[in-house]
């Protein structure tokens, strides 16, 4: 076996037992873990109620299962099921006050189990835990973003490129004019003429990226952005790797980009990830520094 795989099963096996999964009552709360996380997840929903298909999403659950979890929750008066008032074709979910004052006692029983793990340990190995927990969950989720070609005309694409150029429009120095820079339009970004990239976290966008080819064997990467609260998790290197994969299988042989001065973290991932600086090849007034790689 790979002792990495094997590392990774033995501290699965340590997790499971530590908290419980294991038992038929979660936190002595009279149900499993999966109907307890699923009220839990019900009741820390900032958007209440809770729309069944973004639920069963979140938890990565097959849907009749979910529905079962749900109805069982149903039963026991804790929530209760309603045509969500955005879309009557989809069923949300509330809690009662019964539900509520049972996610209160899962958050306390929570905080008790929590506390008891890190009780029996020094001040340094407690902190040591806490960092080493903070690292693994940042990179579990960072496992969990998915990079696939969109639409560029959808919902997702457009606020993603909205906030795209609201960032750079706050950073750069005398903000950006769009009517003075590079334009693309939604053809641009959909084959033939180009590709846009987003990425997903629990099936929300938290970044794009866009290829636009020239032709000749040369394309460029653009509109590179990335969530705030996911930066942090590779997701822009990820972004641009892909990028450059399908440059590849479109047969480019060299990628381009550009990019402003005010985005030294940009600037630092493009040269780790291969390209060099290279003499000016476009027109884009708010760029300062332009980079290729070959794909040779």
């Amino acid at each position: 076996m790979d002792p990495a795989v094997g590392q990774v099963r033995s501290f699965n096996r340590l997790v499971t037992r530590r908290i419980g999964v294991l038992q038929d009552e979660y936190l002595a709360r009279g149900r499993a873990l999966g109907a307890s996380r699923a009220l839990w997840e019900i009741g820390h929903d900032p958007r209440p109620p809770t729309d069944l298909r973004a639920l069963r999403a979140r938890l990565e659950l097959d849907s009749g299962y979910l529905s079962r979890l749900v109805a069982s929750l149903e039963r026991d008066g804790l929530v209760e099921l309603e045509p969500h008032p955005r879309d009557r074709r989809v069923r949300s979910v509330r809690l009662t006050a019964a539900g509520r004052d049972e996610c209160d006692a899962l958050d306390r029983a929570s905080d008790e189990l929590a506390a008891s793990l890190l009780a029996p340990l020094g001040a340094g190995q407690r902190s040591r835990l806490v960092e080493a927990m903070a690292t693994v969950e940042r990179l579990l989720t960072a496992g969990l973003v998915e990079v696939a070609p969109a639409d560029a005309g959808s919902e997702d694409a457009r606020r993603c490129l909205a906030s795209y150029f609201a960032e750079i429009g706050a950073r750069f120095e005398g903000g950006y004019d769009p009517t003075a820079g590079i334009v693309l339009d939604a053809r641009d970004m959909s084959p033939p003429r180009g590709l846009l990239l987003l990425a997903r976290l629990e099936g929300r966008a938290i970044g794009c990226g866009v290829l636009w080819h020239h032709g000749g064997g040369i394309a460029d990467a653009k509109r590179m952005w990335v969530a705030p609260e996911a930066r942090g998790l590779g997701v822009g290197r990820r972004l641009l790797t892909e990028l450059e994969r399908h440059a590849r299988e479109a047969g480019v042989q060299t990628i381009r980009l550009e990019t402003n001065r005010a985005l030294s973290e940009a600037i630092a991932l493009y040269r780790t990830a291969g390209f060099r600086e290279v003499e000016r090849f476009n027109d884009e007034v708010h760029a300062h520094h332009w980079f290729a790689k070959s794909l040779g």
